[in-house]
């Protein structure tokens, strides 16, 4: 990392997980942002195949994205300079933070067992906290972490990992997937309407260059 006083500040990218019982369920802050990440948009459109003509082009709700990434944890620096936690547990807190992401609460297990031995028949099934992917200012999004694999890659001499790599799939949850009064609802929203000022900046910028073809 460069030391160069004029050099920017990195902003790093971050998943955090939100509880109402633990505001801060779980903070990931990427320790090294990804080079790519791959964006996957399917449209949700009202007219199929062979439906309506006149609803060929109706859109019945913002696009289904889907964000891969992948995220590499590394514990070497630490150890190198004698942190006490990298040298007990190697880089397995890191990837705990990720994965209770997507287990139930061991309480709230616990707690339906103990119901459920006593005669009650209705048991809610417990929520996962809500997700964020923050990559900058831009993009601050509600996700569901859908899918991830790790790969161990080195290990100290009690067998702890000390280097990770971290495929990631997130599904970007959007007003179609979230109810009215739900806080990610209103995340999504204002970053649609971000993303709409962005578009129509670059529309203000290439009207100039482009003429319009004339139509027969």
């Amino acid at each position: 990392m460069s030391t160069f006083p004029g050099s920017p500040r990195l902003v790093k990218g971050a998943i955090v997980g939100l509880d109402a019982f633990n505001p801060l369920a779980s903070v990931i802050v990427f320790q090294y942002n990804p080079d790519t990440m791959t964006r996957q948009l399917e449209a949700r459109m009202s007219g199929g195949e062979g439906g309506d003509r006149s609803e060929a082009l109706r859109l019945s709700g913002p696009p289904k994205e889907t964000i891969t990434l992948s995220v590499e944890i590394d514990a070497t620096d630490q150890l190198e300079q004698g942190d006490r936690q990298a040298a007990t547990t190697g880089v397995h807190p890191a990837l705990a933070a990720l994965e209770m992401l997507i287990y139930p609460k061991s309480a709230k297990v616990i707690s339906d067992v103990v119901l459920a031995r006593f005669g009650n028949i209705e048991i809610v099934p417990p929520e996962a906290p809500l997700t964020l992917f923050v990559w900058g200012p831009q993009r601050v999004l509600p996700v569901r972490l859908s899918r991830f694999s790790i790969t161990e890659e080195a290990y100290d001499t009690q067998l702890n990992p000390i280097r990770a790599k971290v495929e990631l799939t997130l599904q970007v949850l959007s007003y179609a997937d979230l109810k009215l009064d739900h806080p990610g609802y209103t995340m999504f929203m204002a970053h649609q309407i971000a993303k709409e000022t962005i578009a129509a900046s670059h529309l203000k910028n290439s009207a100039q260059n482009f003429s319009m073809p004339k139509l027969l």
